[in-house]
């Protein structure tokens, strides 16, 4: 029932928008936007027929965040799961599916933990100023990125020149709970060759990650320091050669989530953190090649307790592009060892997976494209799965277009989930899933609205009693994403979201599955910002989540005020949680009360 009210709500929508508007000028969309990640090639976005949220450098630094998490909880379908202040553990979802079922990719490069219970990325670590580009993309994406990607991919891009010279930018922030945060980049760029370095440093007292309600008042702070590294050589007219890279050592406190409800405890983590990936592009005849060699090793240990683990990932990849016919056929293969080890693991565990891939782009009409996804991958423990994704747009005229895509994916169990010593169980089959997208753009002159439908469902769902085990039943998500943006006046733009999410899971999951995320089923979202003087910008961001599964409603507002100093140059103060409201985003844990931070961004 609930999917029919959905359709119709979309054919209503579709229906509203009337006569097609000439278009202006969109203040949030001035140049073509290009999906870099969404497929084998990059695309242009009305190509693409999956639901993606870009956001630039400009809109990173409009929202002034400084967490990742928070600055991705903006977007369409994105839940945000953090317990404790920056640092602390911090998992999230996409349309209502946990984050070990998405892949986060930093420079090309799967920064998801291989040692840890589910693989599985933690955006508490994660700080805005590393990064230029943000690409969210919803729905299954395995037919591109093989395991895991069931629910999404989140895609982050350093920063790189973008014109011949060299560039430098700084940016420093400090703030409540004793906050200090700075970022340099350096990039040199002459053609096709570049040089991009970027240092960054963050230090945080932070506030207790057991909510302080409970009594707890011990801070559990956080610091880090990062380097990443990018550079590339135009060998010939026929080979490029480059490498990308970074690293990380973080020091993070946290609480004892032993205890009901989680109290104050001296433990915290050292973690380290290493990626490098080299690449090779050239051309034999009509075939354009990319070859790749990543590594990627992460470690967390913990002094109190003294135990600790390791992952390490090595992929080689290759990828092979031609036109053909009326279109582009992009294939390749690669092949994937992950290991990892820990106090509690008995020698190295060790998994390879072996993939091959297709897929080809084409445009069988005017103003239709249509892009078919294939991929098998052969694990070492349990064989092949088969994944594909067809996606199709429609520009039915200049204001329309319409979206569908449909694919299927899998998660492979972890290494810890196989091996582990104690509750690990080597007969675990990899979970399997199918969702599919129908979504419309519409624009009205220089305001654009959004409407995507979808749908999601995952079986032979790997759950934990004890021991892991597989469960019988199907869960599903399912719902409806709306967006509307555009100008209200020359100097004041808009945005605002909402995410309509229904869910089912099967009978009998613990209460401890990520399936059961404190996730909201109304989620709303609203942003301005209006520049009031030559001189001077403000903005305010809110998000307000509604019926979440095991937690009160709560909302949020955020706002700044930014003061261009010229030259390049910008003052900035940003106030979170504005209204100093009391909320729990996982069960027993605190959030930042109200806060307040001062910056400056510089590029020369």
């Amino acid at each position: 029932m609930i999917r029919t009210r959905l359709t119709v709500g979309l054919m209503l929508t579709t229906a509203l928008a009337g006569p097609a508007l000439a278009q202006d000028a969109q203040p949030y969309q001035l140049d073509e936007i290009v999906i870099y990640h969404g497929a084998l090639e990059p695309q242009s976005s009305d190509k693409t027929a999956q639901a993606v949220t870009v956001l630039s450098r400009k809109e990173l630094e409009r929202s002034g965040q400084t967490r990742l998490a928070n600055l991705i909880a903006q977007s369409p379908g994105v839940g945000i799961l953090s317990r404790g202040p920056m640092g602390a553990q911090t998992g999230f979802t996409i349309r209502g599916v946990s984050q070990n079922y998405v892949k986060v990719m930093v420079d090309g490069i799967d920064v998801s933990d291989p040692s840890a219970t589910q693989v599985l990325p933690d955006l508490g670590r994660f700080n805005t100023f590393n990064y230029d580009r943000v690409e969210i993309m919803r729905g299954s994406q395995s037919a591109v990125y093989g395991g895991q990607a069931v629910a999404g991919v989140i895609n982050l891009d350093t920063p790189r020149p973008t014109e011949d010279g060299v560039s430098q930018s700084v940016k420093l922030e400090l703030g409540s709970y004793h906050t200090a945060n700075a970022a340099y980049n350096f990039g040199w760029k002459k053609g096709d060759d570049e040089l991009a370095i970027q240092l960054s440093k963050i230090y945080t007292a932070g506030f207790s990650a057991a909510d302080k309600k409970n009594g707890n008042t011990e801070k559990d702070g956080y610091r880090a320091d990062r380097v990443s590294l990018r550079a590339q050589k135009r060998i010939s007219d026929n080979l490029l050669i480059g490498f990308n890279g970074f690293a990380q050592n973080d020091r993070g406190e946290f609480d004892n989530a032993f205890t009901s409800p989680p109290s104050d405890d001296g433990e915290y983590t050292i973690h380290k953190e290493r990626g490098g990936r080299l690449f090779a592009k050239f051309a034999t005849g009509p075939l354009d090649h990319e070859l790749g060699l990543t590594y990627y090793t992460t470690s967390r240990w913990y002094p109190v307790y003294d135990y600790g683990y390791e992952g390490k990932r090595r992929k080689l990849d290759w990828e092979a592009s031609t036109d053909l016919g009326p279109g582009r056929l992009t294939f390749g293969a690669d092949r994937t060892l992950e290991t990892y080890t820990g106090t509690y693991v008995s020698g190295h565990v060790l998994t390879a997976d072996t993939g091959i891939f297709g897929e080809y782009a084409f445009s069988p009409m005017d103003g239709v494209n249509v892009t078919a996804s294939a991929r098998h991958d052969d694990h070492s423990d349990f064989g092949g799965n088969t994944t594909g994704r067809l996606g199709v747009t429609w520009q039915a005229d200049a204001a329309t277009l319409y979206r569908a895509s449909i694919g299927n994916g899998f998660r492979a169990p972890s290494g810890y989930e196989l091996y582990d010593g104690y509750v690990g169980n080597p007969d675990l089959k990899p979970e399997k899933s199918l969702s599919y997208d129908l979504g419309v753009e519409r624009d009205f002159g220089a305001h654009k609205l959004t409407a995507t439908l979808f749908h999601i469902e995952v079986d032979d769902l790997i759950d934990y009693d004890g021991t892991y085990y597989q469960t019988s039943g199907t869960a599903k998500r399912q719902g409806l994403e709306l967006g509307l943006k555009g100008p209200i006046t020359s100097k004041i733009n808009y945005s605002l979201g909402y995410t309509y999410l229904d869910w089912k899971n099967p009978d009998g999951l613990s209460s401890g599955s990520t399936w059961n995320s404190a996730f909201g089923r109304h989620t709303l979202t609203a942003g301005i910002d209006a520049q009031v003087t030559d001189k001077i910008t403000l903005a305010a961001d809110m998000r307000v989540v509604t019926d979440r599964q095991s937690q009160p409603d709560y909302g949020l507002l955020n706002a700044q005020m930014t003061y261009d100093l010229g030259n390049q140059k910008e003052a900035y103060l940003r106030i979170e949680n504005l209204t100093d409201t009391d909320y729990q985003l996982w069960p027993g844990y605190g959030t930042s009360g109200r806060a307040a931070y001062v910056g400056l961004r510089a590029r020369f």
